[in-house]
Parts: structure tokens; C-alpha cells; sequence
């Protein structure tokens, strides 16, 4: 297969070194962000949890047993051993220690991922975990490049591309009549700042790279299969679309792990230009071979469902048909936000209100607030609480005399409640918390219209965004308002 696919040393050294860098940081997310959302005493706390389910239907390491140490001790054990495989330490050792550390690593993210609620609900989880088991039967660099786990890797980016251009052209009808991108850079979850200068664009422009979206994620895949170097071609397209999507937006590593599916798309002739020799590798122990094909059936089993959803009207988005999130089915942005809502939580310390009461605004670290602040560039670390906080507005419904509000999630009222505690755990997730060390006396939350300020108030303000206020989400509470939530 070789002489149609080509050899992937390369591809093998450059794709899990890139893997590896992505898993870093997803553990290093671990450590500053899981304790405050979802620890012994986080927002939506993993000890009540996982009383209400199974190891069997979330593999878990912590459905035996949680503690705030324990996590910790997941979050450093993957961020030595992700560093391990980022440096090449594995190259040294034998194939089964290579295989260990990355299904380890694989395990230890699916530990966190399975009692991780919806904090981690992302599309790109999933993504991650499949893409570290299989990298996982890659093996060390001194053992010859196995094509299986390419391969599958390969399929991975192709139903995460078709997946994702398939359910823009099913779901919303600007994809279909080429509009999105009128709305699409102003409400994305978090703006960067080259959103802005995106958002104003030429309208031909908007509906040209509506086009050639639709053309790399629905033509191209299918090119990712064909003999070199037409799949490098294809590659090249998926990866230069990914590489536009990531200076326009935050999407997370969403953007970065397809790129790096990318480079299995290419063969070491290809990648030659890069100057890396190519060292003379042994051939692959008989009981590692033999593996390979067993992963490879595996994977043909799991793989009916996913296929089959490509096809289907009723196509699923971010699916996962096991509890190991092994071949998924993945899509992003099916539909598309007209108008940007924004919810804002003000507090004030004066204990009686009025109407010349003093509110002062927390500021999240990414999502839009303060009008002036320049939208920050985050990707591809990711924001758990911030993202969460954009979903929020899609339950409100706005009508001519303001919003109606037909509930509040309770990691948001915990939220709230640790705010009003001034809560120092809480208190890591914000950027800006108004009080520095008193506790608020009331906290509301505002319901506002957020839109990209023009060329010409851009240049007279130096605002960003403007905004207008709907109506309250949350009207003041205090904590003698708060029962245990």
C-alpha cells in the first residue's frame, strides 16, 4: 500500500508531536478550570454526579473515587506525560511503552471528559480522545511508520470535514443561499480581534468564502483517499480553511487538532521539504502487526453508524455511539445566530437598593462586556465557563416588551451564589472581579444586544462593540435570596 499512500515516518513524527502539544494543554486547562466548575465544591460538583451513574455507562476513574487531590493527580500525570511525548521521550523506549503512555493518556482525558457534565460537552473532547487512542498504535520513531492508524486517522478528518459541511447545508438556510458569514463572525462564541475586521468585509467576499467552505469540507474529503499527491492536495485545502477559521475566531483547539488531522494527509516525499532526514527504521515486531489489524477491524465495525449518519436527513452533530467517544460524528456551527445576546452580572455593596444605586460590571475573560475591550486571542486554549455563558441567551426568548426567561441553569445560580461569597476558586474563572476581597451585598444580571460598532464609531469611540440594554435577566438577589442551589 505503500506505493499508493506513500511512507509516513513524517507524518507519524510531526502528528504526534502536534497531538501531544494539544493534549498539554488540554491538561493544563484541567488544572486551572476543573476544580472551580465541577470539584468537591465547583458549580456542578462530580461527587453528586457520579452517584447517578455507572462506570459502565461513563468509564470514569472517578466513579470509584473523587477528591480534589485526585484530580490534580490526573491533571499533572497527563501534563509530565503529554511533555514526554511532545519532546520525543517515547522514541527511546520500546512499542509497548509508547502504546501504555498514550492510552493512558486517552484514558485519563476520558476520565474527565465522562463526568465532566456540560462543561465538557464540546464536539472537539471527542475529537480529542479519538484521535490520542489511535495515535496511541503509532508507535516510537525507531519502528517503521505503521499506514493503519493513518488511515484511520484519515477517515477521522474526513467525517469531521464532511460532517460539518454536510450539517451547515441540512440545517440553516444562509449556509444554502451563501449568507452566514453576514452574521456569523459577530455572534461566533468568542470573537478575537480580527473578528471585527472580518465581520466588515465586502458581502461578495462573505458569500465567496461561504462557497469555498462548502467546497473543502464537502468536495475535498473525498480527495484525502486518493493516490499522492492528490490527498496532499486535499490536505493542503483542509488545512489552509482551518488556518482562516482559527485568525478569524476562538473556536477552542477545535481548529488546531483538524489541522494537525491534516498532516496525515500528506507522505514523507511531500513532507521532505521540511529537511528532516528520514532515519533507517526496524520493522515492526509480528505481535504488534497483528494488533494493528485488530485495531483496524475494530475500527470498520465502528464506523457503520458514523457512515450511515453522513447520510442521513436526521444527521446527528457531535455524536458519540460509545462510551469510549470512538469514531464520533462531529459538525460545527449547523446553524447560525442572527443577532449576538449578551448577559452581564453587575454587583453593587450598598445593602439597600435604589434608583441611584451603584452597579459595577465582572468581566469574563473572553466573552464580550465592556464595549472598549478589545476581544482577546485565547485559542486553542479553552474557556469552559466563558463558552457556557454564550450558550445561555439561546433559552431566552425576546419579545417587544423585553425578555422572557424561562429558567436558570443551576450552574449559573451556583455561579452567582459564589460571587455574592466572593468566592476565590470562582473568582480564577472571571477577569475582573469589581469588589477585590468584600463580598457584594446584591448581584443582577442584565440582558443586552451586542453588535460590532461600525468603521466610523470604531474610529470616533475606539469601541469595539455597541450595545443596548433588552431587560433583566436576573433581577438582584442577595445570599439571604439563595437557598442551597
Amino acid at each position: 500500500m505503500e506505493w499508493y499512500f506513500g511512507d509516513v515516518w513524517l507524518v507519524r513524527l510531526l502528528f504526534l508531536r502536534a497531538l501531544a502539544a494539544l493534549y498539554l494543554l488540554a491538561f493544563i486547562a484541567v488544572l486551572r478550570q476543573f476544580k472551580p466548575l465541577m470539584g468537591e465544591r465547583g458549580l456542578l460538583p462530580v461527587p453528586a454526579f457520579v452517584k447517578r451513574i455507572t462506570f459502565d455507562e461513563a468509564p470514569s476513574l472517578f466513579c470509584w473515587r473523587y477528591s480534589d487531590r485526585l484530580v490534580d493527580a490526573v491533571g499533572w500525570t497527563g501534563v509530565v506525560l503529554s511533555a514526554a511525548a511532545l519532546i520525543g521521550l517515547l522514541d527511546r523506549g520500546p512499542v509497548w511503552l509508547s502504546i501504555a503512555v498514550w492510552l493512558l493518556l486517552w484514558f485519563l482525558y476520558l476520565s474527565i471528559i465522562n463526568v465532566g457534565q456540560k462543561f465538557y460537552r464540546f464536539g472537539w473532547e471527542s475529537m480529542m480522545l479519538e484521535a490520542g487512542f489511535f495515535a496511541a498504535f503509532m508507535g516510537p520513531a525507531w519502528v517503521k511508520a505503521p499506514l493503519i492508524p493513518v488511515l484511520i486517522l484519515r477517515w477521522m478528518l474526513f467525517r469531521t470535514e464532511l460532517g460539518a459541511g454536510l450539517i451547515k447545508l441540512r440545517h440553516d438556510q444562509c449556509w444554502r443561499d451563501l449568507t452566514c458569514l453576514y452574521y456569523h463572525y459577530e455572534t461566533q462564541p468568542l470573537p478575537n480581534p480580527l473578528s471585527w475586521y472580518f465581520h466588515h468585509l465586502p458581502k461578495s467576499v462573505h458569500r465567496f468564502s461561504v462557497l469555498f467552505s462548502h467546497f473543502v469540507q464537502v468536495i475535498v474529503p473525498f480527495g484525502l483517499f486518493a493516490p499522492q499527491p492528490v490527498a496532499a492536495v486535499a490536505g493542503g485545502l483542509l488545512i489552509f480553511h482551518q488556518l482562516l477559521l482559527i485568525v478569524s475566531g476562538n473556536y477552542s483547539w477545535l481548529n488546531w487538532l483538524t489541522v494537525v488531522l491534516g498532516v496525515t494527509a500528506f507522505s514523507d516525499s511531500i513532507l521532505s521539504v521540511l529537511g528532516i532526514s528520514v532515519p533507517p527504521a526496524q520493522a515492526d515486531p509480528v505481535w504488534f502487526q497483528v494488533l494493528l489489524y485488530v485495531i483496524a477491524a475494530g475500527a470498520v465495525a465502528l464506523s457503520f453508524k458514523p457512515a450511515l449518519n453522513l447520510f442521513s436527513s436526521n444527521q446527528l452533530m457531535n455524536y458519540s455511539y460509545n462510551r469510549f467517544h470512538l469514531i464520533n460524528t462531529y459538525g460545527a456551527f449547523g446553524s447560525v445566530t442572527r443577532t449576538r445576546y449578551e448577559i452581564v452580572l453587575e454587583g453593587t455593596d450598598e445593602p439597600i437598593l435604589n434608583e441611584r444605586t451603584q452597579w459595577h460590571a465582572y468581566e469574563f475573560k473572553a466573552k464580550p462586556g465592556d464595549p472598549r475591550r478589545m476581544p482577546p486571542q485565547l485559542a486553542p486554549y479553552h474557556l469552559r465557563l466563558d463558552w457556557l455563558m454564550w450558550f445561555l441567551p439561546f433559552s431566552v426568548m425576546v419579545t417587544g416588551s423585553g425578555a422572557l426567561v424561562p429558567g436558570y441553569e443551576v450552574w449559573f445560580m451556583r455561579f452567582v451564589q459564589k460571587l455574592l461569597q466572593d468566592d476565590a476558586a470562582a473568582l480564577t474563572l472571571i477577569k475582573h472581579n469589581p469588589f477585590r476581597g468584600k463580598r457584594p451585598a446584591f448581584i443582577r444580571a442584565l440582558y443586552y444586544e451586542y453588535h460590532f460598532t461600525s468603521r466610523q464609531e470604531k474610529r470616533e469611540t475606539g469601541a469595539w462593540w455597541t450595545r443596548r440594554l433588552i431587560d433583566e435577566y436576573l433581577p438582584p438577589v442577595s445570599l439571604a435570596h439563595l437557598r442551597q442551589v
